[in-house]
């Protein structure tokens, strides 16, 4: 559905984008993720034809975002992080004149998405907030049931009610065969939601892959509690002991938890958890590790 070969884009002096190699496949939702400047939404613009590459390319749905533009953005539907409706249109004006620019929508679908997003259409665009701006768009887009959903940012301004129903939407689009690519800094969304990630930082994809296999390049954290002597968890590969106080321990551990469970029978333990990184320690980790 996406794929970027070498992109590169600079503004003057400043790299923007270096080298993007990216594959996206039909039917996933794809989580691109990075702090502000990291590149994502320039990277959107040139899927979109909005910018052109310095070097390197890229095919969309099989087409050039920039010879195919219109072809493309028949089967293309974005939504970008802040959303200015036209001031003197209503909403219902405003999602017509969308619809007919795209070449069509599904007009029930749309209903019953203005009613899941408790959109009020009859406010003309000046009259909206930022979250019902977002509303404004999501259902724009939504509506299409286009091929390829690209969402920059999308839940940003709703509360957290719309939230949960942005993320039913997308499910039901990929259920529906859709692909989507979602950039976003809300971690816990992207988590939620995406079957691969990919890891931007400044202008370069430092990582990317399913959660699974990004957790497999970190440690899993144990939590020990404990009562009487400490436990003896010298020597063993791959354990860091991280915090160790009023008979509790946290450790990161890379590698078998047989040693770690051998060395705790000799132990009154009280509790034992282990969990795998969240997927925000995941990408904090490539930041920290960054400088």
């Amino acid at each position: 559905m996406i794929k970027l070969d070498g992109l590169t884009k600079r503004f003057g002096s400043t790299l923007a984008l270096d080298a993007l190699d990216l594959e996206v496949q039909p039917g996933e939702v794809f989580g691109f993720l990075g702090p502000n400047g990291a590149g994502k939404t320039t990277t959107i613009r040139l899927l979109l034809g909005l910018l052109h590459p310095t070097a390197g390319g890229a095919t969309v749905l099989g087409l050039d975002p920039w010879r195919d533009v219109v072809a493309l953005h028949r089967r293309v539907a974005y939504v970008p992080g802040d959303f200015n409706a036209w001031p003197q249109l209503t909403g219902t004006e405003t999602l017509e004149l969308l619809g007919r620019l795209h070449g069509g929508v599904d007009t029930e679908y749309r209903r019953l998405l203005i009613e899941r997003f408790d959109l009020d259409v009859s406010k003309r665009g000046r009259q909206y907030s930022k979250g019902n701006r977002q509303k404004l768009a999501l259902v724009a887009a939504l509506s299409t049931r286009a091929d390829l959903l690209v969402l920059d940012e999308p839940t940003s301004g709703l509360d957290p009610l719309m939230e949960v129903t942005f993320r039913e939407c997308v499910s039901e689009a990929k259920a529906r065969g859709q692909t989507v690519f979602l950039s976003s800094h809300i971690l816990s969304e992207v988590e939620a939601l995406c079957d691969r990630v990919g890891i931007l930082r400044a202008g370069r994809l430092v990582d990317q892959g399913s959660l699974d296999d990004l957790r497999h390049l970190s440690a899993v954290t144990l939590e020990i509690e404990y009562r009487g002597p400490a436990p003896d968890l010298g020597g063993i590969d791959g354990l860091e002991v991280v915090t160790h106080a009023d008979g509790r321990l946290r450790c990161q551990l890379q590698g078998s938890p047989d040693p770690v469970i051998k060395a705790l029978a000799r132990t009154h333990v009280t509790n034992l958890e282990m969990r795998e990184p969240s997927l925000e320690e995941l990408f904090l980790r490539y930041y920290r590790d960054a400088g």
